[in-house]
């Protein structure tokens, strides 16, 4: 089973939002192993030394960037595929701060992406990114969740 990290700065998830991410964990235990590790906000140096520390060998590391490569769902699964096929250790998701994260970080990654050519809150970043992640192992395994 894949296990995946997501990595993000600031507090616990925002109440709003916290009953809908709940939703989609519950729905990804199914295929996968997902933790959530909060790195204290800071300025972009330190936020960006945080996160990378807590990156290990092996790790595929999936930077959220808004300069990032513009993905479209399937190509989201692709990226998730190849972390299963690969037997990658964790594949890891970084949602930096409100100013993103320093280049040697960015440099770390294995792809950098971008959700959308818009700009959301890193807090409802968090919920897009696990409903994808949910989408992805929808369109991998046939399920009816995502349609054409």
């Amino acid at each position: 089973m894949l296990d995946i990290l997501i990595i993000s700065v600031g507090k616990k998830h925002d109440p709003l939002l916290a009953s809908a991410i709940d939703h989609y964990e519950n729905r990804i235990k199914h295929f996968a192993k997902l933790n959530w590790l909060l790195v204290p906000s800071s300025d972009i140096s330190e936020e960006s030394i945080g996160i990378s520390q807590k990156l290990k060998p092996g790790d595929t590391v999936v930077l959220l960037d808004e300069t990032g490569k513009a993905v479209t769902n399937q190509d989201l699964a692709r990226i998730v595929d190849a972390a299963q096929n690969q037997s990658a250790k964790r594949l890891v998701f970084i949602i930096g701060g409100a100013y993103g994260v320093d280049d040697a970080l960015k440099a770390q990654a294995n792809d950098v992406v971008s959700l959308s050519g818009l700009v959301f809150p890193h807090q409802l970043v968090r919920l897009i990114l696990v409903e994808q992640l949910y989408r992805s192992f929808s369109i991998l395994n046939g399920s009816k969740y995502h349609h054409e």
